[in-house]
C-alpha cells in the first residue's frame, strides 16, 4: 500500500528533516501520484501528515482550490505544526476578503485548531496592509486554549512587524486577556525583524495591560 511504500522510504533516510520530507514530496508531485488514500493514516502516523497535504495542495490550480481542500480536511488538523505548515503551500498573493469571510467562521469554531488555523491564515501576506489591519484586530478575542492564544500573539507580533505603530496603538487601548497579550509582546520582543525601539516601548505596555485584561 502506498502508505506502507512511503513509512519504508521516510524509515531509510538517516535523521530526516522537513526538508527531506518536502524534496521526496517533490518528486511525488513530479510523479503525479496520488496520495488522497493517506488521509486514513496520517493522525496515526504524523510523518504522513505533511505529504498528504503538500502534495494535494501543490497538485491544484488556484489558492481558492487549496483553501477549500483544508476545509475538507479541516478534521485532519489536530496539532499545531498541521496548522502552522499549510501557509508553505498556498499561493499568492490570496485576496483578502476571501480569506476574511473563512477567518471570520473559523475563529468561531469549536475544534481549537480550526480557531487557530482562523488566524493562522492571514499570515500568508495578508498581515501587511494597514488599510486591513481594523478588520484583523476586530477578529482578536479571548480563547481559553493555549494554542489559539499562541497563534493570536504570532499574528499581533506580525502585524507589529509591518506596523509596528498601529499595532502598539491596539495593544495599549486592547482589553484582550493578558494571556494573550503578554505572550504578543514576547513573540515582539523575540523578532528579529522588529526594531529594538518597538521592543522597549512593546514591553512598557504590560503593566498597563496587566491592569487593562
Amino acid at each position: 500500500m502506498l502508505y506502507q511504500k512511503i513509512l519504508n522510504d521516510f524509515a531509510s533516510i538517516p535523521n530526516i528533516k522537513t526538508r527531506d520530507l518536502d524534496n521526496y514530496n517533490k518528486e511525488l508531485i513530479k510523479a503525479k501520484v496520488n496520495v488522497s488514500d493517506l488521509k486514513l493514516y496520517v493522525i496515526e502516523y504524523p510523518l504522513l501528515h505533511r505529504t498528504y497535504f503538500q502534495v494535494s495542495m501543490l497538485y491544484k490550480e488556484t489558492y481558492r482550490e487549496q483553501f477549500e481542500y483544508i476545509e475538507q480536511n479541516l478534521d485532519l488538523l489536530q496539532d499545531w505544526w498541521h496548522v502552522d505548515q499549510l501557509t508553505q503551500f498556498i499561493y499568492r498573493p490570496v485576496d483578502f476578503d476571501y480569506a476574511y469571510k473563512l477567518a471570520l467562521r473559523y475563529t468561531n469554531d469549536q475544534a481549537t485548531f480550526t480557531r487557530r488555523w482562523g488566524y493562522v491564515l492571514f499570515l500568508v501576506g495578508l498581515q501587511k496592509d494597514e488599510a486591513t489591519l481594523g478588520l484583523i484586530w476586530k477578529l482578536l478575542k479571548d480563547d481559553p486554549e493555549y494554542y489559539v492564544q499562541m497563534a493570536q500573539a504570532w499574528l499581533i507580533c506580525d502585524l507589529a512587524v509591518f506596523n509596528p505603530e498601529l499595532t502598539l496603538e491596539y495593544l495599549e487601548k486592547s482589553h484582550l486577556n493578558y494571556n494573550i497579550l503578554g505572550k504578543a509582546i514576547q513573540k515582539i520582543n523575540d523578532s528579529f525583524r522588529i526594531s529594538d525601539e518597538i521592543k522597549v516601548r512593546a514591553k512598557a505596555l504590560r503593566p498597563i495591560l496587566k491592569l487593562n485584561s
